[in-house]
């Protein structure tokens, strides 16, 4: 069984988390750099990085001194989903930051945010990708306006890319965990599944160490 961690610091997590669940994937969650990883490596076998604010999950892995353990493990293969705040968190470049706004710059693409509207102009829509026809909602959602070399664009909304890969990493300006659209985290569970086979057939990346000392943040939703 898969182990999945969600950054827990700020955003949506229940709803992912009920869906890796469905999937029957273990599910814990980040807040700390020991829920992350410890001296024999990684503590979960794919990483999800939810929607939310994206300035205000920035500023708080700088605080928690989480971004760089994050960006580690990221760009080492670990297989990552990251959703409307979590692509933008996961862009080489947003080219309208909040003041002092940081990414990890680790998906070779750049990103505008809230390039489809306010909250009000938010929507449901049956979405036709790489992976088949999906259904997501799309709410202040980001644009790809950049696709670097070795990024494969999955799909297409309203003229802008809105869905990318590169290898292990995917971001969705998204969210289909809203809606039950249980495609791209049956991927992510896949990607896992094949990196944890190629470390050491029959085994899982993680290593399930106690967690004790992982800080206690308060989720917003």
């Amino acid at each position: 069984m898969p182990r999945v961690g969600i950054l827990a610091v700020q955003g949506g997590v229940r709803e992912h988390e009920e869906l890796l669940i469905g999937l029957g994937a273990e599910v814990t969650h980040i807040r700390a750099t020991s829920d992350l990883a410890g001296p024999d490596g990684p503590r979960v076998d794919a990483l999800v990085l939810p929607g939310g604010e994206s300035s205000t999950i920035d500023r708080l892995l700088r605080i928690f001194e989480l971004a760089d353990p994050l960006r580690a493990v990221i760009a080492a293969g670990l297989p990552t989903l990251g959703t409307c705040a979590g692509l933008i968190l996961l862009a080489r470049r947003i080219l309208d930051p909040a003041p002092g706004q940081q990414s990890l710059g680790v998906l070779d693409v750049d990103v505008r945010r809230n390039a489809f509207g306010a909250q009000v102009d938010s929507a449901e829509v049956d979405l036709d990708t790489k992976l088949g026809r999906t259904h997501v909602a799309f709410i202040r959602a980001p644009e790809v306006v950049r696709v670097g070399e070795g990024v494969e664009v999955l799909a297409r909304w309203a003229g802008a890319v809105v869905a990318v890969r590169q290898g292990p990493i995917m971001g969705l300006a998204f969210h289909p965990e809203l809606t039950g659209e249980t495609a791209f985290h049956r991927a992510l569970l896949s990607a896992a599944a094949c990196d944890a086979a190629e470390l050491d057939p029959g085994a899982s990346r993680a290593r399930r160490a106690p967690r004790a000392g992982s800080a206690d943040l308060t989720i917003s939703r």
